[in-house]
């Protein structure tokens, strides 16, 4: 600026100070952010299973999610309801929904009787009477809910947080979210009793996140990993090993940074690894015949023999730092846990699978000292009708149903939510599926609302905009 030689600029004020250099200054942090977050990036690039810190101090380090696949009825299992048992063969008493198949009969009294278990009295069906020895650990929410009635949608819902195919499982939230504490085997592994749930693989996915974190499936059974023994030798195979990543090294610096290469490489490499691991972690060679024999891997019924391996199997993989076990219920003859009819024999065939296992699991766990930082859940996709379709059967009920939850950091022993005198519609306390995964986060020293990765133009997320966590719940 040009002025005659007597004219002085006066001194800038303050505010004038601060608006000239206010984007600078912001300049400057945007860079140093910038710089920060490339380098965390490219940490987690080069080795995307690398442990990350947690938001805030966690509970629980890791989580066995035991899917009931089907939708189990609630009030033959955690949520007893006298008046059901009153009414039963009656006109149902309450305003009813549509449902699935549109077949609506009288009110249906369960089966079963409840007994109260443990120092809490925690009311538990006879379907189940080995978990109701470990009551005063689980803490039953009676009031879940869904947003979806019918299968695939409510299975994506659950696993997923959306009601299409497509998005990360929380399995794969976890990974990606603390990475894994295991480096020869993956953070998020399903072990496939032998039913896939309706929805398929997609329940399993790892949607827009890098596809490390995916997870991968065992099958049933002592070899659960196809071509897991190495064909050639371990210094041929570490050759082949080594070209392809200088390979793809290339390919990427030709092109650029690939999510499909990236995470090729780390695959192949855990792959590698796994070879290793795997005969290790399914060798039950150590353990002791008692422990076998508590799981029920001695039992008659080939349903419990399935289930109760699968169970031994995810604590001996928490025991090697695995982060998020899934178990998928084994094939017992008839569609998993969905009874629109023969709701008797169905519904205990399920649980002669799954109920001495899992109290085995719980026991071993506490015994061992894991169940404290191992965070148990036990849910399916939703509940069944109070009313009968047709006369021995529950459709679809995504109104109200039970899930529970144990060690992690929960309040054993407790009962959160109600449903209405039939066990029909949730309350008191009501309960959505984004609730339950805010809540699993939480325990794990994840921040829901923070857990995010940029997709499509936004900040993504588990729970989306919603979700609260569960404080009555916690310990």
């Amino acid at each position: 600026m040009h002025h005659c030689g007597r004219f002085i600029d006066p001194p800038l004020t303050r505010r004038q100070m601060l608006r000239r250099c206010g984007n600078g200054f912001g300049a400057v942090a945007l860079a140093a952010t910038w710089a920060q977050q490339q380098a965390a990036e490219a940490s987690t690039q080069r080795n995307p299973f690398a442990p990350r810190e947690p938001h805030y101090k966690p509970r629980a380090r890791n989580v066995i999610f035991l899917y009931m696949d089907g939708g189990p009825s609630q009030v033959d299992t955690f949520d007893p309801k006298p008046r059901l048992q009153r009414e039963s063969g009656q006109p149902f008493g309450a305003p009813t929904e549509p449902t699935q198949f549109d077949n609506i009969g009288d009110t249906l009294g369960s089966p079963w009787a409840f007994r109260n278990y443990g120092e809490s009295g925690l009311p538990v069906s006879d379907l189940f009477p080995h978990v109701g020895q470990c009551a005063d650990d689980l803490a039953v929410i009676r009031s879940m809910t869904s947003d979806f009635s019918e299968h695939t949608s409510a299975n994506y819902f659950l696993h997923t947080g959306f009601g299409q195919q497509g998005r990360p499982s929380m399995g794969a939230w976890v990974g990606y979210g603390l990475g894994s504490e295991c480096k020869d085997l993956p953070a998020f592994l399903v072990l496939n009793g032998g039913l896939v749930p309706p929805g398929g693989l997609d329940n399993f996915n790892s949607g827009f996140l890098p596809a490390t974190y995916q997870a991968s499936m065992f099958k049933a059974g002592k070899r659960p990993v196809a071509n897991i023994e190495p064909q050639e030798s371990r210094r041929l195979q570490a050759s082949k090993l080594d070209l392809m990543k200088r390979l793809d090294a290339e390919s990427m610096q030709r092109a650029g940074e690939a999510d499909a290469i990236e995470s090729a490489i780390a695959n192949y490499e855990l792959a590698a690894r796994m070879q290793a691991a795997v005969p290790d972690l399914t060798d039950l060679a150590s353990e002791s015949a008692a422990t076998k024999r508590s799981y029920g891997m001695e039992a008659k019924f080939k349903g419990t023999q399935v289930f109760g391996r699968q169970c031994l199997l995810a604590r001996r993989l928490v025991e090697r730092g695995v982060r998020f076990i899934e178990l998928t219920c084994p094939q017992v003859g008839h569609d998993r846990w969905d009874q629109h009819g023969g709701l008797k024999k169905g519904h205990e065939r399920n649980a002669k699978s799954v109920d001495q296992p899992i109290a085995a699991l719980l026991k071993d766990l506490k015994r061992r000292g894991l169940l404290e930082e191992t965070l148990v859940v036990w849910a399916g996709e939703f509940g069944r009708t109070p009313f009968a379709q047709g006369t021995n059967g529950r459709d679809h009920n995504p109104y109200g149903f039970s899930v529970w939850m144990a060690g992690g950091g929960v309040k054993g022993g407790t009962v959160y939510g109600r449903t209405d005198e039939y066990g029909y519609k949730a309350i008191e306390n009501r309960c959505t599926i984004h609730d339950l995964h805010a809540t699993m986060l939480h325990l794990l020293g994840l921040n829901h609302e923070t857990l995010t990765f940029r997709f499509s133009g936004r900040d993504m997320s588990l729970t989306d905009v919603h979700g609260h966590i569960l404080h009555d719940i916690v310990a």
